[in-house]
């Protein structure tokens, strides 16, 4: 066995040792520790022996910070689907996703078809203004070719310091254009909104990050200052929102609730045990409002969409969500690095687990292709869009019927 083989089952027999008299404790004196401490040195020799035949044995040389990595990375993902460790990359893309910003150009791209693809540029953007368009793909950044499908490593390469110049280069039909522009502070809106006619408003939320709450507070009094007066109703559309921050969906519940609880966790920590609840005033001022979810709905979408039809404040349409009732916390380590780790378990006011079940709609209907757009801002279709469509007749007035009956 090498020194440095040798070296790194010196530090985990010490790690593993110290988690297992760190849990068991308790058992000193029972006859129990023994065990604990005999099944520590055979895990980490074990731990030990993988590491050497692989660095010994396989097909390419592998570096042991690379190997200790993916241990970390395997020991983290195997908890559940949503765990993992982030590296400093991963976790400034984490930062900026709850954050609402980020230095870049200012385009939504996609890996369609192996093509990273431009979903669409970000309005007052350094793409917008050059001129980049949805279904531009991108194909190379400063002269350098883009692997096809590397999403992550495209906009890593996309992003950089204020002010710093970047070349970029598109396929548009045929033709290969490109873009010199220079990176800016991009503003990541998370709203969107329209008038329904006569009275009604359409709201949709892509995501949940800090600035999302305030984003749809203002997004209403826009919409009540265009009318003059107060909205008849509201479309909330959350389909396709995959989440985000718990206190985004908290923040956001609270805008149309009065009083009552908004989501309540449970985990094995104090702070993973909590009861988030709504304080009073209601934006709508108790103006009847849809929310529209299906499949992509999902985590914070969830938390919403459940304290709002639980407390029966709102009409939900459409598909069963997602179904994740996990709360991740994410754990800061050395060098910039993180974990990502499931905490609790979220349960909506009436008490109900969602987890691998998600939220049933009150009035089912199904997903109509290609609704809503991948694009923020795509444009609305009353009719063909069958979910939005029945959430605009919920929000008519009924016709009272007489009885002719003497």
């Amino acid at each position: 066995m090498s020194l440095k083989v040798r070296a790194i089952l010196v530090v985990a027999i010490g790690v593993v040792m110290g988690l297992a008299l760190s849990f068991g404790g308790g058992l000193v004196g029972n006859g129990r520790a023994p065990d604990k401490e005999h099944l520590a040195w055979e895990q980490a020799q074990l731990f030990a022996e993988v590491l050497e035949r692989v660095k010994r044995d396989y097909v390419e040389p592998i570096d042991d910070a690379v190997l200790l990595e993916s241990a970390i990375r395997g020991m983290v993902s195997d908890l559940d689907p949503h765990s993992e460790f982030l590296d400093a990359g991963e976790y400034r893309d984490i930062r900026i996703s709850t954050t609402g910003s980020y230095t870049g150009i200012g385009i939504e791209i996609d890996d369609v078809d192996g093509a990273v693809t431009v979903v669409s540029p970000i309005a007052g953007s350094p793409a917008a203004r050059s001129g980049i368009r949805s279904g531009d793909k991108v194909v190379a950044v400063d002269g350098e070719a883009i692997e096809p499908g590397n999403l992550s490593e495209t906009i890593e390469r996309l992003r950089g310091q204020a002010g710093s110049r970047v070349r970029v280069t598109v396929l548009r039909d045929d033709d290969l254009i490109d873009h010199e522009m220079r990176r800016q502070i991009i503003r990541v809106t998370s709203v969107h909104k329209e008038i329904l006619a006569p009275s009604y408003g359409y709201i949709r939320l892509s995501q949940f990050n800090e600035n999302t709450a305030r984003e749809l507070s203002r997004a209403v009094d826009e919409l009540q200052a265009s009318l003059g007066g107060l909205l008849d109703g509201v479309v909330l559309d959350l389909r396709n929102n995959p989440g985000g921050v718990l206190d985004a969906a908290v923040d956001v519940t609270d805008l149309f609730l009065d009083a009552g609880v908004i989501v309540t966790a449970d985990g094995r920590t104090h702070e993973a045990r909590f009861t988030r609840s709504a304080h009073r005033g209601d934006i709508l001022d108790g103006a009847p409002m849809v929310v529209l979810v299906n499949g992509g709905s999902a985590s914070a979408s969830e938390i919403v969409a459940g304290a709002l039809q639980d407390h029966g404040r709102a009409t939900i349409i459409g598909t069963s969500t997602f179904g994740k009732g996990l709360v991740q916390t994410v754990v800061p380590l050395s060098q910039g690095r993180a974990i990502k780790l499931t905490t609790s378990r979220y349960y909506t006011p009436s008490g109900d687990s969602i987890h691998e079940v998600g939220i049933t709609p009150d009035v089912f209907v199904t997903d109509t292709p290609g609704f809503p757009d991948l694009n923020l801002s795509g444009i609305l279709d009353r009719e063909a869009d069958m979910q939005l469509a029945e959430a605009i007749d919920r929000l008519q007035p009924r016709p009272v019927m007489h009885s002719n009956a003497q």
